[in-house]
């Protein structure tokens, strides 16, 4: 359920070039170009879907706000979520040449969302082949994380895997401000963790606790402290290259 409208601002597109130089340096007429683009805002509920697999849309979404997921359901119900989405990311750019979505993408907190035409993303592409690099770069990167969740759900031990996944969302949030590299807001239940993994729920309680007692990891209220980044990072196999974050 869509929660209500409102009108865009500059600042709501100030976390997409945020996100943008994570990895790519931009001048002040590419962050300029960006920030012109047209956007509108509107808010979701937990738990709602903002594209549906099967649709065919003709605006990328940006979020504003809140944590987004990819996500696909098999015959029996059961949910495997793809990738993980925060703000400054535009999870469905590839709609932009794929028409009808393969797989649906949802709220996992309630969410803040700008939704920006694609004819608006061509032109501001065609006016700048560096904002055009910078786009294309976090489609990359995109699959370089894809191809990192497939080596964990395909040949990580489960606690290998849920320390993986800790180390890359604590590095992610801190290159966009939201963390410090030591505690930062982790907005998912287990079961949506295990959604994440390739787990089931009992299994991946019973992992978190284990990392809880081996003291790499605290987990109150939603949110992460990591005690033992090394040992972390080493149990998990944990190497941000992938990322390609600038230094």
């Amino acid at each position: 359920m869509e929660l209500a409208r409102g009108m865009a601002t500059q600042e709501h597109l100030e976390g997409l070039v945020l996100k943008l130089e994570t990895v790519t340096p931009l001048s002040e007429e590419e962050r300029r170009l960006l920030l012109g683009l047209p956007l509108s805002v509107r808010r979701f509920e937990a738990y709602r879907d903002i594209v549906s697999e099967g649709e065919r849309t003709k605006q990328c979404c940006l979020v504003i706000e809140g944590l987004v997921c990819r996500y696909k359901l098999v015959a029996n119900g059961e949910r495997q979520i793809l990738s993980l989405h925060i703000p400054g990311d535009i999870p469905d750019l590839h709609s932009l040449h794929i028409e009808e979505m393969d797989h649906s993408l949802g709220t996992l907190t309630a969410a803040t969302v700008g939704f920006i035409p694609h004819e608006a993303v061509r032109n501001v592409t065609r006016a700048s082949y560096r904002v055009s690099e910078a786009f294309w770069r976090e489609a990359l990167i995109d699959a370089a994380i894809f191809r990192e969740w497939m080596v964990g759900i395909g040949r990580r031990s489960a606690t290998s895997r849920i320390a993986h996944f800790l180390c890359e969302f604590v590095t992610k949030m801190k290159a966009i401000g939201l963390s410090d590299g030591v505690t930062c807001d982790l907005p998912m239940t287990q079961p949506e963790i295990a959604d994440a993994l390739g787990l089931s729920t009992v299994h991946t309680n019973k992992k978190l606790r284990e990392l809880r007692q081996a003291k790499l990891v605290r987990i109150r209220a939603n949110r992460v402290t990591v005690m033992d980044w090394d040992g972390l990072c080493e149990l998990g196999e944990f190497d941000p290259r992938y990322l390609h974050l600038r230094k």
